[in-house]
């Protein structure tokens, strides 16, 4: 499992509390299935990623609690704001989340969802969840940064 290369990729939503609260082991990317009111809603960024995770069920992978917001002008054929969403991943892949995610206190979350080469894609993320002090040092060690930074800057 790797992280997608870094060209030609513009991130459309973030997860920004997903580093805060977990500490990330691994990250792999993933498609995702869409309907075309739901690319439009995520090219136009009214979409959260707050809640979203994924689950691997029956062999396959899902992502639950991704809101995205209905596109104003797909009438009839708009789409479900929080609907379940399936994961294309192969099948090596899917197999070794499942055994990542059946360790006790592993989630699989989503970090960021982006376009890459006209394609969305999601980038989920292997995690388990910090304790209240595991963040308070994670604090520490960004404000120490920071003062040796305004420091050298001087």
């Amino acid at each position: 499992m790797s992280a997608p290369k870094g060209e030609g990729k513009k991130v459309l939503l973030r997860n920004s509390r997903a580093r805060h609260d977990y500490f990330i082991e691994d990250t792999i990317e993933a498609g995702i299935v869409l309907v075309g009111s739901e690319v439009k809603s995520l090219r136009d960024g009214k979409a959260s990623l707050g809640e979203a995770y994924a689950k691997v069920e029956h062999g396959e992978a899902f992502l639950y609690d991704m809101q995205v917001s209905e596109w104003p002008f797909a009438n009839r054929f708009n789409h479900e704001p929080r609907r379940t969403r399936k994961l294309l991943l192969k099948r090596p892949e899917i197999s070794k989340l499942d055994d990542a995610t059946s360790k006790k206190g592993y989630t699989l979350l989503a970090l960021e969802v982006y376009l890459s080469s006209g394609m969305i894609k999601v980038l989920l993320g292997l995690g388990k969840g910090k304790k209240q002090f595991d963040k308070r040092e994670d604090q520490k060690e960004k404000d120490a940064k920071l003062d040796m930074k305004r420091a050298m800057g001087r």
